[in-house]
């Protein structure tokens, strides 16, 4: 795993390994790469508790995006991980950060798995990964995590990880394939002075 004592400052992207998962960063150029995220995006579970900013329908959208994310590595406003089964390689999911305030030492932190990967407890497994490095290695104090009112899964993963429930955001998050009208948000939290739940298994 990758040395958590100094900290973070931008690429090259470290590579993440454990509870049986590799974190790296995603390759724009791999085909491989690119199918997944656009997989990702279309698939209906995600399009029913997410609303992207920019629609992904294609290869070349799923590649620009892609960059996009390694430009916000790059700039030091985001932070993206590809998730991989640490045995095969085989691609699982995402995990990472947007929104990163180095001022306020805070960030929003999401995640996403594929169908055929869930029910693994893969996003967990990664979250909980990343967020370790999150607070050990990019310094900050506070991790926010919002998902839509209803997404229960969601939550689970959240409490499971130690994101405390702190509220409802009203009408923070569109509604499912909208972008003219609202839903309610589950906002949780971790800030790095809580207790670690991966200490008690």
């Amino acid at each position: 795993m990758t040395d958590l004592q100094e900290p973070y400052a931008g690429p090259p992207a470290p590579v993440l390994d454990g509870h049986g998962l590799r974190l790296r960063a995603w390759d724009p150029e791999s085909a491989t790469d690119v199918d997944a995220w656009l997989r990702g995006y279309l698939d209906p579970e995600f399009l029913r508790w997410n609303t992207p900013l920019r629609d992904i329908t294609d290869t070349a959208g799923a590649r620009e995006s892609l960059r996009g994310k390694a430009a916000a590595m790059e700039a030091g406003t985001g932070v993206t991980f590809c998730v991989t089964d640490a045995e095969d390689g085989t691609i699982l999911g995402q995990v990472g950060l947007n929104a990163i305030d180095r001022i306020q030492s805070s960030a929003n932190v999401g995640y996403w798995v594929l169908p055929e990967a869930r029910g693994r407890q893969v996003a967990t497994r990664s979250l909980r990964l990343a967020t370790s490095w999150f607070f050990a290695r990019i310094g900050l104090h506070r991790l926010e995590l919002g998902h839509a009112l209803g997404h229960e899964a969601s939550c689970r993963i959240a409490e499971r990880c130690g994101f405390r429930y702190e509220g409802i955001l009203r009408g923070a998050m569109w509604e499912a394939g909208r972008r003219d009208a609202w839903r309610d948000v589950h906002r949780h939290a971790r800030l790095a002075t809580d207790p670690d739940p991966a200490a008690r298994g």
